[in-house]
């Protein structure tokens, strides 16, 4: 089990490093052409590895008929919106206060899982709610000076993807990881095609190589995760996912130029010891 264990941490490590670096090209390609066509692209390759994936599990089949069509079409197309919303974001945040406030995610899904999952929300973890959304206030500072709009759009992009996250918890009572998984990557692709056509422009030939890449990392990123919650369960590994916030944070430093406020760090180091401790106490209970 250690052993297990350890492999899942490490890739869960690894998963976390390709997502960073999917984050940076996605910062790059969606501040110069629109963020539609460059996630439907995206979604494009990533609905090719989803189709080639069930086929060769031999799943094709079950998964075209799942018990919640119409849940796993909503949550599809909820993924794929928050995608567009959380890149945009970069666009006008920036990585690091984007994925500082983003990272609020695992307190919105536990606040949100009592109505709908009707699962019971203790006071230890309503209080680390609290907590964590003081450590958003830290991050966005409204009341000093002029609050920026744009602020509010990593917070909408983080409750987009805990909406999603307990669809799919949802979704698993019924249907299998591959079913959910193949509707995730399909639906995405339908939706994004719908919309991202209207968008479509020029890419240069040296930001088509960067598009390959940000399809090749997602594919990879998601590989990753999915074979960390083979080894281990999501309770252990899922506080190193934090990691990406310091991974990000390097990409946006060092290639962007973006600036770690003192603000920022503080409210992201509350946020997170707030996530941890909602995490190990769902854990301590179940």
């Amino acid at each position: 089990m250690k052993e297990n264990n350890r492999a899942g941490i490490w890739l869960m490590i690894g998963a976390t490093f390709v997502f960073a670096m999917q984050d940076g090209i996605s910062r790059h390609l969606g501040g110069v052409y629109n963020v539609w066509m460059v996630v439907m692209i995206r979604y494009w390759f990533f609905a090719a590895f989803v189709l080639w994936i069930t086929r060769r599990n031999g799943g094709l089949q079950k998964a075209l008929r799942p018990a919640r069509p119409y849940l796993q079409m909503f949550r599809g197309a909820l993924l794929a919106l928050e995608i567009c919303v959380t890149v945009l974001s970069f666009t006008l945040l920036g990585l690091v206060e984007s994925h500082a406030v983003f990272a609020c995610y695992p307190l919105l899904v536990a606040a949100f899982s009592g109505p709908v999952l009707g699962e019971a929300v203790g006071w230890r973890s309503w209080a680390a709610i609290g907590v964590g959304f003081f450590g958003i206030l830290v991050i966005l500072k409204p009341g000093f000076g002029v609050f920026a709009p744009e602020a509010i759009v990593p917070l909408v992009g983080a409750l987009m993807f805990a909406l999603y996250g307990l669809l799919t918890r949802l979704a698993a009572k019924t249907d299998s990881t591959q079913t959910s998984f193949f509707w995730t990557g399909i639906i995405g692709a339908i939706v994004m095609t719908l919309i991202g056509a209207w968008f479509w422009e020029p890419m240069s030939r040296p930001d088509w190589a960067w598009m390959a890449l940000l399809c090749v990392t997602g594919v990879l990123g998601h590989w990753l995760l999915i074979k960390c919650y083979e080894f281990a369960e999501a309770s252990i590994v899922q506080p190193f996912a934090y990691l990406q916030l310091v991974f990000v944070s390097i990409v946006g430093v060092t290639l962007f130029g973006e600036a770690i406020r003192a603000n920022v760090v503080l409210g992201a180091a509350i946020v997170v010891a707030a996530g941890i401790f909602t995490l190990l106490h769902s854990r301590r209970v179940a």
